[in-house]
């Protein structure tokens, strides 16, 4: 019964939550103000791409997962919110592990930045109810 009462995805509240995330880093974290470090540790990435680009790439991925989380209507919208983060993140993962042999310090990033981009990944194959209005109707039959 308590299942049924939930009215809240959690697959929908993911993407929503995470999308927030990845907007706000790229306003504030990247657009507003990149920290030197990172900007220094994704030298390999912004030889092609400057970090402007890379920070309106954050806002969009977030927009999209956050449109994605909220479109109770259509879940199969999901899987673009699912992709646009989790593409983000293993950007970032394969940036910071590349610039490991020139800075070891980025070993840190560099893990928790994969971990972020499997958990996403893991997040996008959890089962979900359907919505109401996608399920077919049970019928009950007597075991008499």
């Amino acid at each position: 019964m308590r299942a049924a009462a939930r009215t809240v995805s959690r697959r929908r509240a993911i993407l929503v939550t995470l999308g927030a995330g990845w907007l706000g880093y790229g306003v504030l974290g990247i657009l507003a103000n990149p920290r030197q470090g990172t900007t220094q540790l994704l030298a390999d990435i912004t030889r092609w791409v400057p970090m402007t680009a890379l920070g309106w790439l954050w806002v969009a991925a977030g927009a999209v997962a956050m449109v994605a989380g909220a479109a109770v209507r259509c879940p199969r919208l999901q899987s673009a919110g699912y992709a646009a983060l989790a593409a983000l993140a293993g950007l970032w993962a394969a940036a910071f592990t590349i610039a490991i042999p020139r800075t070891p310090t980025a070993s840190g990033s560099a893990c928790i930045w994969v971990a972020i981009a499997l958990a996403v990944v893991l997040a996008a194959g959890m089962d979900d109810p359907l919505p109401a209005h996608l399920r077919k109707a049970r019928a009950w039959t007597s075991q008499e």
